[in-house]
Parts: structure tokens; C-alpha cells; sequence
């Protein structure tokens, strides 16, 4: 399409999106009956996301709502709602949405210097660069603004020094975003700075951390005089926070509302096995003969009233943000209820599982529900825990006083800290 095309309605959108699908998007593979892969089954996943991503950027059907100017097609979250419900079933990039696209994108689309979008934007979208964030931290908790890794002015360069942790897939990805403290002569939110870091060079390390379930997905990352260009900054020095609250607002919209994120539409998508949210669980309660049918129809039930009130929730508030309804921070909501959802439906889905859930071995199509069930509270932690959206969504929408801070408007450098 020509720059002066008239941009395409959401059904010629969804006709052409359609039309390429049935021909080039082969069936969503399923997964291994463990969940867990090798480091050699990993990279070759990561490898074939970013050839899926490099077609559908040649066939016009990446960065949906990303402008034309960086590569994008400039359309609308209708178009990109549209081209997630027709994916269903279908293999996608699924592993590298998140974070790439949100917030790492999104924030610099928000922030990032006219070269900087030029750069990175249209690199990002063709797969060539896959984006981590650089946020957490030991001791931290979810006060990222309490950041300890420092960056020291040296010349027209900038020295990373600190530790970064529970970055997904750190140690397959190119690049990160990363909050640092330039300034701890003043308040802790008054003294950050966000960089772009190249995460493949001298000075970090990055270590992989194993769960409780098997899986090493999350790392930490040591960062030892890493040398930065003043050119890879994003936003103002000491101004970070003002980066940061709004990528807080783009990692609350991950698990859905984003207009930059591919993935099929629902809440709870393939947590129970390929047949996904409810069907699946319906079809393993019936496989591990749950005695009382009745009983049954209501857990499952209970989760699909559950799955159809999160995707109407995050429409909703999605649609509300856009139009200034509501502020920024009603993206709290939306992850309040998926972190509070999902793990209940986990919970539903390991009581119908029966004996299953307790014992199983590799005969199973699926992932046992009881490796799922152990990290059930995945969502209530990861891009901010329940509790600091209950507390955003209590000060930020509906007005309620703020807690008491004890290191309010004092310098950092005074703040006691815990180890690091």
C-alpha cells in the first residue's frame, strides 16, 4: 500500500489478514507433555518466532497500529483486535511479543528520539531485534523506583554498574530496557534514567534462574562498568520516572489491551494445554472421570465466566484509556483481575484434574496441571503485584488518599536499604 492509500477499513483488513492466514500460518504446534524444553528446542522456538515475525512484516501485517513511518500500517486497535481473534489455533511469534512489543516498543514510541524509532521500530518489527526489560531488582520487590543500578556520566558515555533480575529470556534477547539511578542526592523518584543496552556485550552476565517448576526462563543479570553512548538514553537524565510510569501503564497492558501485542484473543489462552482456557480443562475433567457431574459443569463453568468477564473487562477499560475516560492507571485493574483470575481458574483446573494433578507421568498430552499449579501466583506477582495495583487503583482512579511514604522528599542516598 502506497503512503496515499486510504487507510483500510477494519473488513478489508480482516479479508486480507484472513485470506493470508488459511495459506501461511500453520497450526499453533502443541506443547510437550512436561511444558519444559531445552536449551536447544528454546532457541530453535526463538528462531522460528522471528522468521513467523519477518512474514507477517512482509506480508503487511506487523506493527498493525505501529505508525507507517517506523514500518508500521498506522491503523487502528480494531484492526489489531481483529487480526488477534483470526489467529486463533494458529502458530505466531507467541514467544517474543512480550516484552519486544510491550512496553519495550511502546515506550519507545512514547520517548524515543526520532533516530532512535527509526533505528530500532522497524528492526523490532521485521524480528531482527528482541527486547528484554532491565527493571527488577534484588531487594527491590515491586518499588522499581528504589533502582540501585547506577549509571555515572564518563565523558559522552554513561558506566552501568548494579544487578538486574527475573528478566524473561534474557539470554536469548538483543536488547533491553533498562531504569538506572543517576542521582541519589535526591528523591528516589526524581533520580532515574532509562537506557537502551545492547544486553550481548563486555561487562554483563546473565545467569539463569531455575523454578520451582523446572522452568529457567527468568535470569539475573550483573552489570559491571557496561559502557553506554549518551545517544542509547531514552528521555531526560534524572527525568526516568516520567519514562517509567508510563511503561508501568504499557506492562499492565501485556496481558491484554495492548494495540501493539499479536495473540489470540481470551484471558487465560493456553495455560491448560492445546486446546486452551476452558475447552481444555473441560476435556481433562472428563478424561480423569471427576465423579460428580454436576460439580463439575460448575468449576468449569466458574472459569469461563471468569474468561469472558476478563476479555470484556480489558476491552472496556482498553476502549476507556483511549478515549480519556479513564486514566492511565485504570491498567491496573485489568491486571488486577488477571492476576487474581488466573490464579483461581489454575486452582479450578487442578481440582478437576483429580488424581492427574498429584501424579502423572509422560503419557500426557498436556502439562500436568500440577506443574501449572505450582506457579499459580506467577500472575499476581510478575509486572506488579496485586497488592501495588490494588494500591494504584485505590490513589490513582478513585481518588482515595495516598499511604504514608517514610521516604518521601528525602535524598536516596539516605533511604535504609536492604541488601542488594
Amino acid at each position: 500500500m502506497s503512503s496515499e492509500a486510504r487507510p483500510e477499513t477494519v473488513a478489508e483488513f480482516a479479508e486480507r489478514a484472513r485470506s493470508w492466514i488459511e495459506v501461511s500460518l500453520p497450526p499453533r504446534p502443541e506443547p510437550s507433555a512436561s511444558g519444559a524444553q531445552s536449551e536447544e528446542e528454546e532457541l530453535g522456538r526463538i528462531a522460528a518466532c522471528r522468521r513467523l515475525q519477518r512474514t507477517l512484516y512482509e506480508a503487511h501485517l506487523a506493527g498493525i497500529c505501529v505508525p507507517r513511518e517506523y514500518g508500521g500500517l498506522g491503523l487502528t486497535s480494531a484492526h489489531q483486535d481483529a487480526f488477534n481473534q483470526l489467529i486463533a489455533g494458529r502458530d505466531y511469534p507467541a514467544e517474543i511479543q512480550v516484552p519486544t512489543f510491550t512496553p519495550c516498543m511502546a515506550v519507545l514510541l512514547d520517548f524515543g528520539t526520532e533516530e532512535q524509532k527509526q533505528y530500532h521500530v522497524p528492526a523490532i518489527l521485521r524480528g531482527e531485534e528482541l527486547w528484554m526489560q532491565f527493571l527488577s531488582e534484588p531487594g527491590g520487590g515491586s518499588d522499581v523506583a528504589s533502582a540501585r543500578t547506577s549509571a555515572a556520566r564518563d565523558g559522552d558515555d554513561w558506566l552501568l554498574n548494579g544487578s538486574k533480575v527475573w528478566t524473561t529470556g534474557a539470554w536469548w534477547a538483543d536488547w533491553a530496557l533498562c531504569l538506572t539511578r543517576t542521582n541519589w542526592d535526591v528523591p528516589k523518584h526524581r533520580g532515574l534514567t532509562v537506557f537502551m543496552v545492547p544486553i550481548r556485550q563486555p561487562g554483563i552476565e546473565v545467569r539463569r534462574i531455575e523454578m520451582v517448576n523446572g522452568s529457567r526462563e527468568f535470569c539475573q543479570e550483573y552489570l559491571t562498568d557496561v559502557r553506554v553512548p549518551d545517544s542509547h538514553r531514552v528521555g531526560a537524565v534524572d527525568d526516568g520516572w516520567t519514562v517509567g510510569r508510563r511503561w508501568m501503564y504499557h506492562e499492565k497492558t501485556t496481558n491484554g489491551g495492548s494495540p501493539y501485542v499479536t495473540r489470540p484473543a481470551g484471558l487465560i489462552r493456553t495455560l491448560y494445554g492445546p486446546a486452551g482456557g476452558t475447552a481444555g480443562m473441560a476435556r481433562r475433567a472428563r478424561s480423569a472421570g471427576y465423579p460428580d457431574e454436576a460439580h463439575r459443569h460448575q468449576l468449569v463453568g466458574e472459569a469461563r465466566t471468569l474468561e469472558l468477564v476478563g476479555s470484556a473487562l480489558t476491552r472496556h477499560i482498553a476502549a476507556s484509556i483511549e478515549a480519556g475516560a479513564m486514566p492511565d492507571e485504570a491498567a491496573a485493574i485489568t491486571k488486577l483481575f488477571a492476576g487474581l483470575s488466573v490464579a483461581r481458574s489454575i486452582q479450578l483446573a487442578y481440582e478437576l484434574a483429580g488424581p492427574e494433578a498429584a501424579a502423572w507421568d509422560d503419557t500426557q498430552q498436556d502439562e500436568p496441571a500440577g506443574v501449572t499449579y505450582l506457579m499459580r501466583q506467577a500472575m499476581c506477582i510478575g509486572g506488579g503485584t496485586t497488592e501495588m495495583s490494588r494500591q494504584i487503583v485505590s490513589e490513582r482512579v478513585l481518588g482515595m488518599p495516598r499511604a504514608e511514604s517514610p521516604d518521601k522528599n528525602v535524598p536516596f542516598r539516605d533511604v535504609p536499604h536492604g541488601p542488594a
